[in-house]
């Protein structure tokens, strides 16, 4: 009997990987009618004389195909802007000639002079290169304020994103005890389900039928392999390396049918930078805060006041005791599922939008999402939230660089490659000093 279950249990796994394998077929995305290539870059400073923004005209710009070899070059105009023409889709680089900048206007960081740009067909892409006032020109706790306020503002755009994505996981943990290391890979399935339907239609229905198609897959996954080995009475380690396994399978056939290229969507790519003060900032991150504001106040609203949401807390204090009350424990926990495969889907569309989609973004996510939901809570509804946010402000000002006046750090700040590694210290710090997280309750033993 335990073989035959076994055996059930492994055809619905492999139905449900093969479900997704053609759901998902033909990510890579069709090629555009549209005519032209290219990518537009805006190159300015803040002259710190008056506190404007100046345009840095006449430094060249150069694009490389994949070879290295030139294939466009062009000068930033009066109004900050250029344009370089490619000359069909594919993996450029724009390169800045640091010696063509304006008299004492520099890079803000050292050697990043170069920008990595996937242009599909028909697609134009925008680019900025950070550039400040070199020293000896004054400011540098102006400058200082500058990065302080912007790195906050992203961070604050990255904390939402990643608590888009953490909700379900800590939600599903607090149902079912199941710590699951392929939500990861609903976020991707997201992301890359709206950038295929976006090529034929906006990015707010394409979006949509992503948010849809993720939480299909993660009702697939509860009802096809979950479920089962719950009724087996598979222990939570073994669930948990089974999790495991399928986020490696699942990544492998994304990587599979949409390729290993970054890649971003159709809408809202090209646009302007805005002044506010000392932040700059673009109209795709408002609106990329606003919907994830509006998604967590609508998560926060369920959970607190409507009979589903009560009825999940009930059953994340106790199953025994809310099954016993009348709840249909196996109802709820598959509503968490589609809920939270669902919110993790919209995170997948934001991070897309905020970067460029690819076959292992949410795996690039998740020790980021573990953390928050760690330091918020693991299993509650609202820490992930807090969670998210602190974490996404220690990751991004995590590089910023003091004045060297400033007291025994002056000057220190971690490259952009290694600011990850913070969520690794806030998730073995919060384990060691409490590890019930901020918002959590320590279980009683014995």
């Amino acid at each position: 009997m335990t073989r035959l279950l076994t055996t059930t249990t492994t055809v619905r796994a492999l139905a449900s990987v093969a479900v997704l394998f053609f759901v998902l077929l033909g990510l890579v995305p069709a090629a555009s009618a549209q005519a032209e290539e290219g990518v537009n870059i805006n190159a300015n400073f803040i002259d710190e004389t008056t506190d404007e923004r100046t345009p840095a005209t006449g430094t060249v710009l150069v694009l490389l195909d994949a070879d290295g070899a030139e294939v466009a070059s062009t000068e930033i105009g009066d109004d900050g802007r250029a344009f370089l023409a490619a000359p069909g889709p594919g993996t450029y680089i724009v390169q800045l000639d640091e010696g063509t900048l304006p008299e004492g206007v520099r890079l803000r960081n050292e050697g990043a002079n170069e920008l990595e740009i996937t242009l599909q067909a028909g697609q134009i892409r925008g680019g900025i290169f950070a550039l400040e006032q070199g020293e000896g020109s004054g400011g540098g706790g102006s400058r200082f304020l500058s990065d302080l306020v912007s790195l906050s503002f992203s961070g604050l755009k990255f904390g939402l994103i990643i608590a888009m994505c953490s909700i379900g996981l800590s939600l599903i943990f607090g149902t079912t005890g199941l710590t699951n290391f392929a939500h990861g890979e609903l976020v991707t399935v997201g992301a890359l389900t709206t950038l295929f339907f976006n090529q034929s239609m906006h990015l707010v229905l394409a979006a949509i039928i992503g948010v849809a198609v993720t939480a299909a897959f993660g009702l697939m996954n509860e009802r096809t392999i979950w479920r089962p080995l719950r009724d087996r009475g598979t222990g939570l380690i073994a669930m948990l390396v089974i999790s495991i396994g399928l986020s490696i399978l699942v990544r492998y056939v994304l990587l599979y049918l949409a390729g290993g290229n970054r890649r971003a969507y159709n809408d809202f790519g090209n646009q302007s930078p805005i002044d506010f003060g000392p932040l700059t900032f673009v109209q795709r991150d408002i609106f990329i805060m606003v919907i994830a504001l509006i998604s967590l106040v609508l998560v926060a609203f369920a959970v607190t006041y409507t009979r589903t949401g009560k009825a999940m807390r009930a059953v994340a204090d106790n199953v025994d005791l809310a099954e016993s009350s009348g709840i249909d424990v196996q109802r709820v926990i598959q509503t968490v599922w589609i809920g939270g495969a669902g919110l993790a889907g919209l995170g997948g569309v934001l991070f897309g939008l905020d970067q460029t989609s690819k076959w292992d973004m949410g795996f690039e996510l998740l020790l980021l999402m573990f953390a928050a939901v760690t330091l918020g809570g693991l299993g509650t509804a609202y820490g992930p939230l807090i969670g998210s946010v602190l974490v996404g402000l220690l990751v991004n000002l995590s590089t910023i660089t003091f004045p060297e006046w400033f007291p025994g750090i002056g000057g220190t700040g971690l490259p952009t490659e290694l600011k990850n590694i913070g969520a690794l210290f806030v998730l073995v710090g919060i384990l060691l000093i409490r590890p019930q997280g901020i918002l959590g309750r320590a279980d009683r033993i014995g």
